[in-house]
């Protein structure tokens, strides 16, 4: 089966990045390869694309997608917070530029068959790696009411998180919750008939997105790769992330602002005392997001929000 997906905010993305013939870039986020051929295209023919992605599918998709660039090509499966030991694996000090797309494929929504989707009867899996131990259906049918109400909470920012936990509890007493489907009809029943969440939304989609970022800790992974993604950078080398909620956007924003910022003394202290520098500068001042052309083609891009940074 195909593996469908359309590449957000594409054009701004390779922009960002000011991919170069020679030069070696990191996708770290593979999905559909449609960011990975453009990057590919603009680096031959000595340049090196390194390529990462946690879903296997994503790797025998890019092993064919990128066939006819396969000399210049190095894939890996697994995380991204794992590049710096993919780059020793390849000898390679940093690399030229760094792309982050943390959205879901359409792929994985569609034809996964991982339970992504409120729209499908699938397992309650939610793992971007099929290898990882976690899945969906652990967390749904262990945690304990409070935890299942703070997982929707805190990464969700669901505003009816404590009844639906509270029916999620109360359901599996009688029965364990096992697919996609069953979850999301629980969920609708939890939420007050006319809030307005339900008149804008499916009153599933905070929930089963908190799942989803519980269950890969995507929110933890982000934030230690930002923590350290300037040393993987070459001087002059870009960084280019696309994400998808408030949260993603919120680590990326204050990392890339500290790293610009570098002095974290109290303003009152005379002079510098903790010796950070400023070591990358921010190419968007303000957040960037697809137009309305692109969300009528790809309405899954409607909630893209891009921020790009260079290393000083």
């Amino acid at each position: 089966m195909a593996y469908r997906h359309i590449p957000a905010m594409l054009n701004e993305a390779i922009q960002s990045l000011n991919c170069r013939p020679g030069k070696t870039y990191t996708d770290c986020t593979l999905g559909g390869s449609g960011h990975a051929k453009a990057i590919c295209e603009r680096i031959l023919p000595d340049g090196l694309f390194i390529g990462i992605d946690q879903d296997i599918d994503a790797i025998i998709n890019a092993q064919k997608a990128l066939q006819s660039y396969s000399s210049n090509i190095r894939l890996f499966h697994g995380n991204f917070i794992n590049l710096p030991q993919y780059l020793a694996q390849l000898k390679i000090d940093a690399v030229d530029g760094i792309l982050l797309d943390l959205g879901l494929s359409l792929h994985q929504l569609e034809n996964s068959g991982r339970g992504f989707s409120f729209n499908k009867d699938e397992p309650l899996d939610m793992r971007m790696d099929n290898q990882s131990a976690t899945t969906a259906d652990d967390l749904v049918n262990n945690l304990a009411e409070e935890e299942l109400r703070k997982v929707f909470k805190d990464y969700g920012e669901e505003r009816w998180s404590r009844q639906i936990a509270r029916k999620i509890v109360k359901n599996r007493a009688q029965k364990k919750i096992q697919t996609s489907k069953e979850l999301a009809q629980i969920v609708r029943k939890a939420i007050p008939r006319r809030a307005p969440s339900e008149r804008r939304i499916h009153p599933a989609t905070r929930v089963f997105m908190a799942l989803r970022i519980a269950v890969n800790k995507e929110l933890e992974v982000l934030n230690a790769f930002m923590a350290g993604v300037a040393d993987w950078l070459n001087p002059g080398g870009r960084l280019c992330v696309l994400s998808f909620h408030s949260l993603e956007d919120r680590i990326v924003k204050q990392h890339i602002k500290a790293m610009e910022k570098g002095c974290i003394c109290p303003p009152k202290l005379p002079e510098c005392a903790c010796g950070k520098k400023s070591v990358m500068r921010s190419l968007t001042k303000k957040v960037l997001r697809p137009g309305d052309k692109e969300i009528a083609v790809n309405p899954m891009a409607r909630s893209t929000r891009l921020r790009a940074a260079e290393k000083i």
